[in-house]
C-alpha cells in the first residue's frame, strides 16, 4: 500500500500517518465539489503529491530553520505534508484562489496543526521574508525567481521543484533576481512515477 512506502521512506510515526490519511480523505471528499486536484486515484495522490513534497526532505534539514513559506501552495503542496513531517515547524502558505485558501483554512483545523498560516494574495504583495522558500508546480524558473526574490531574506533559500525538463527552463532565464544556484538534486518517485530535480538557490 502506497501509505505503508510513505511510512517507511520517510520514518512516519503512526500519529504521523494518520494525518496523511486524514488529509487524503479530506482533499478527495472535498474535491467532489470544488476542483482541487486532477488527481483522484489514491495511489498517485500518495506518491504524485504526498511523497513528492517529502522528498525535499532528503536534501534539506528543515530542523534548521524557523520559517518555511511555500509559493502558489494550491492544496497544500508541499508545504502541509512538510508541516507533518516537522510539526515545530512554522509554516506560511500563499495562495491567489479563494477556492484554495478556504480549503487549506478547513484542512489545518481538520489536522489540528498550530503554526500554520495562509496569506490570499499575490506573491509580488507579500510583506513578509523567510528563512526557506519554496515553490511547486507554480511556473517557469523565469518567472519563479522573480517571485521568490520577493519573500526570500538575504542569505536564505529558495528551491524550485521540477521535472526532469529543467534545463530547457534553466536556458531561458533571464535574470538570476540575486539568486545563486547552490546544488542540484535528483531525485527517484516510486514505481512508476518519474523522477524529480529539485533546484536549491541561495539569495545573495
Amino acid at each position: 500500500m502506497p501509505f505503508d512506502r510513505l511510512k517507511k521512506d520517510f520514518a512516519l510515526s503512526d500519529f504521523q500517518l494518520n494525518q496523511f490519511q486524514e488529509y487524503y480523505l479530506f482533499l478527495t471528499h472535498y474535491n467532489k465539489k470544488t476542483n482541487l486536484t486532477s488527481l483522484t486515484n489514491p495511489k498517485d495522490i500518495y506518491f504524485k503529491h504526498f511523497y513528492d513534497s517529502l522528498l525535499i526532505s532528503k536534501t534539506f534539514n528543515f530542523e534548521q530553520i524557523n520559517s518555511l513559506c511555500d509559493l502558489g501552495t494550491g492544496a497544500g503542496f508541499p508545504g502541509i505534508p512538510l508541516k507533518i513531517l516537522y510539526p515545530n515547524l512554522k509554516v506560511f502558505l500563499i495562495d491567489s484562489s479563494l477556492k484554495k485558501i478556504n480549503f487549506l483554512e478547513l484542512l489545518i483545523k481538520h489536522l489540528h496543526l498550530t503554526n500554520v498560516f495562509v496569506f490570499k494574495e499575490k506573491i509580488e504583495k507579500h510583506k513578509n521574508k523567510y528563512d526557506f522558500v519554496i515553490a511547486r508546480a507554480l511556473g517557469k524558473l523565469n518567472l519563479i525567481l522573480k517571485l521568490a526574490s520577493f519573500v526570500t531574506k538575504d542569505k536564505s533559500y529558495f528551491m524550485a521543484m521540477k521535472g526532469p525538463n529543467y534545463k530547457e527552463e534553466f536556458q531561458d532565464i533571464t535574470q538570476m533576481y540575486q539568486f545563486e544556484l547552490k546544488n542540484k538534486f535528483f531525485l527517484q518517485l516510486p514505481e512508476e512515477y518519474g523522477k524529480r530535480v529539485n533546484l536549491l538557490f541561495q539569495k545573495k
